[in-house]
């Protein structure tokens, strides 16, 4: 073997950040120390793998090559610890967890202050994706596990789901008073309908919701796209309209903005929002603990009732 398993860490961390004084940084290296080794590693494989002559520094064909497998193998060392910790029952070890930024800002205050105090051995870093993001992460090891609305129906993502939220309507003030407490789908569709922009599976829920066909959707005669729901929320405010939100979202509204909230149908439609992740049975105890602190935050209706309940597709 003529690389070294911190040969290999320094690769992905010069993948990560770019150059070679972070990546020395991130390694508790100097920046000599670790370009000789890098350097040492090229002379031992008898190829070029960081090309030094571009800012930023680029990998070379072969370099990717390495580099992609390194961080296959470095994941697969890294496994060993977590099969440890599950072993002695342990809530330890470093989680990289990607969550869906219509779900993140109403979630994460919820329940990531309880779960750091009670399990201070879990390294736990959060990373908004999309959904197809996340899901592109799960596949490549770069994500331990997902949170985000399903069904996905993806081969080799296993799903359990957590909560069912509500999907509501949010109308100005004159729109609100005209629907009462429920809504209809015609209904909504007879005023402005404001959306998310593309890439968002709440997009794509609102919607099949609504029965709409993307493609020849357009509320406006300008075009505007937005990944944010409180964007949305006050657009119907100053413009006039009406979106979906999450029920979660309640939680951030003013007593006057939640009086233009209104069920839609009869039905209550709802999103599902589970855990996804591809390598089962690794980690466990730390996803386990991040489920059960999530369903103890967020308010009971969210768990209730599950079997009864209409799952808007993505």
């Amino acid at each position: 073997m003529n690389y070294t398993i911190q040969q290999l860490s320094y690769l992905v961390a010069l993948d990560y950040y770019g150059n070679f004084s972070r990546a020395a940084e991130s390694c508790y290296v100097s920046q000599p120390t670790l370009s000789m080794q890098v350097k040492k590693l090229e002379n031992d494989l008898g190829v070029i793998i960081i090309d030094r002559s571009k800012q930023p520094l680029v990998f070379t064909e072969v370099g990717k090559l390495i580099l992609e497998q390194a961080k296959s193998s470095l994941s697969e060392l890294h496994a060993i610890d977590d099969i440890i910790a599950e072993s002695r029952g342990e809530v330890s070890g470093y989680l990289h967890v990607g969550i869906i930024p219509t779900l993140a800002p109403y979630l994460v205050p919820l329940f990531i202050g309880n779960f750091l105090k009670k399990y201070p051995k879990v390294n736990l870093k959060l990373t908004e994706f999309k959904t197809e993001e996340i899901i592109e992460r799960l596949h490549n090891d770069k994500l331990d596990v997902g949170i985000l609305a399903t069904p996905l129906n993806e081969i080799g993502i296993s799903e359990e789901p957590m909560f069912y939220e509500k999907l509501l309507s949010y109308s100005d003030p004159k729109l609100a008073l005209k629907f009462g407490n429920r809504v209809t789908i015609d209904q909504i569709l007879s005023s402005k309908l404001w959306v998310l922009s593309e890439g968002n599976c709440f997009r794509n829920q609102t919607f099949n919701l609504c029965s709409l066909d993307q493609t020849a959707y357009k509320a406006f005669d300008f075009e505007y796209e937005s990944g944010s729901i409180e964007t949305l929320i006050r657009l119907v405010d100053k413009e006039g309209g009406t979106t979906i939100i999450p029920e979660l979202a309640l939680d951030t509204l003013t007593d006057e903005q939640i009086d233009r909230v209104k069920f839609i149908e009869q039905t209550n439609p709802v999103r599902e929002i589970s855990t996804v992740r591809r390598r089962k049975g690794l980690k466990t105890s730390i996803i386990q603990a991040l489920r059960e602190e999530i369903r103890m935050s967020i308010p009971k209706s969210l768990i209730e009732n599950e079997q009864d309940r209409q799952v808007v597709a993505l």
